[in-house]
């Protein structure tokens, strides 16, 4: 029988390594930075104390590191210390040794028997590491050690919904509610900086205590300068009631405060709103479990924002409206035109409730 593949996420191995379980193995990789970096310093201050990394603390960089060479380090016993920790970081840029057609698939040999004393944490950055003989020996089960390696995949936030599901995830992990309009703002104004989102919900975290309130839109706007009254998501839903003073102020707004408000990424959210909404015109099985699926959107709150700009505007209004934003894209990027971008998000604005 085939053995079970373990699912491993970023919180679920933050939580293990803060309860002291420590695998011998870490294989970290992927296209997102911000997971491989903390999970590399959480697991040194974990396994370490300040006193004992002197001795027992090894790092690597790949640009100038040999494999051998980090074998030979993770063989050797820990000094006055229960363990000690090789990383190699930038494992990405370990330079090909003569005579191996690939340098990191030799951690294989160490995997089969991992040195009981030593934590190995291997750091993989801009892709998967492609050394599968190395990864599925880190994941299999080895008689005598504990606890198997573990290989985890740090993937980049491709899009707005799955941002919102990691922010929502985080404060979960942080024991602090917030609400989803607080998470669509700070989706909106940060992005997927996940260094830096993490280190606004951290210092929103710390505002708040214990009283229980929670993240609000009016504790994003007092700390971190986001408007809770202009901004694109308030944009969307004057727009999906057709809302015209309403959306005009807003635009007015963009315009005074351009650094934090670019029209690009207006358009863009615009973009990806009506999309869902021609998607909603366009299917046929309109139950909510068939338009979740079909847009991809998590809640039936969010569905319920679509449905009525749905009800609103018609296929073929949709259609026109995916037209005039794909134009003042090109536009705002001076393709054709010279017009102030924030003239040209106004015709725009006039297009769409006019559509």
């Amino acid at each position: 029988m085939a053995e079970k593949k373990e699912t491993v996420t970023y919180f679920s191995l933050c939580n293990e390594i803060k309860k002291g379980v420590l695998r011998p193995i870490y294989v970290l990789h992927g296209d997102e930075p911000y997971y491989i970096d903390k999970l590399s310093e959480l697991i040194v201050d974990t396994a370490l104390s300040e006193d004992e990394r002197d001795f027992n603390l090894e790092v690597y960089y790949g640009n100038d590191a040999l494999v051998g060479d980090v074998i030979n380090s993770c063989k050797q016993f820990p000094a006055f210390a229960e363990r000690r920790v090789v990383v190699l970081r930038e494992a990405q840029l370990v330079s090909k040794q003569p005579g191996h057609k690939d340098d990191l698939q030799l951690f294989k040999y160490y995997a089969e028997k991992p040195a009981p004393s030593t934590i190995l944490v291997i750091c993989y950055k801009g892709g998967k590491m492609a050394a599968k003989k190395f990864t599925d020996e880190v994941v299999r089960d080895h008689d005598g050690v504990k606890y198997k390696g573990v290989v985890y995949e740090s993937a980049k936030v491709r899009n707005d919904r799955d941002l919102a599901a990691v922010v929502n995830t985080y404060c979960t992990n942080m024991q602090v509610k917030i609400d989803a309009k607080s998470v669509a703002m700070m989706c909106e104004f940060i992005g997927n900086d996940l260094s830096r989102m993490f280190g606004e919900l951290d210092k929103l975290r710390i505002l708040v205590g214990d009283n229980g309130q929670g993240i609000t839109p009016e504790l994003i706007e007092r700390n971190i300068g986001i408007s809770k009254d202009y901004n694109n998501f308030e944009l969307q839903d004057a727009l999906r009631y057709r809302d015209a003073v309403k959306a005009y102020r807003i635009i007015d707004y963009f315009e005074k405060n351009p650094k934090n408000n670019p029209t690009v990424l207006t358009v863009g959210l615009l973009f990806s709103f009506f999309a869902n909404v021609l998607i909603i015109r366009a299917t046929k099985d309109k139950s909510q479990a068939s338009l979740m699926q079909a847009t991809g959107v998590k809640s039936a709150w969010q569905l319920d924002k679509y449905m009525v700009a749905a009800r609103n505007y018609s296929t073929q209004a949709c259609v026109n409206i995916i037209s005039y934003l794909r134009e003042c894209d090109v536009k705002s990027k001076g393709m054709g035109s010279n017009a102030d971008s924030y003239a040209l998000l106004r015709e725009l604005i006039y297009k769409i409730l006019h559509s």
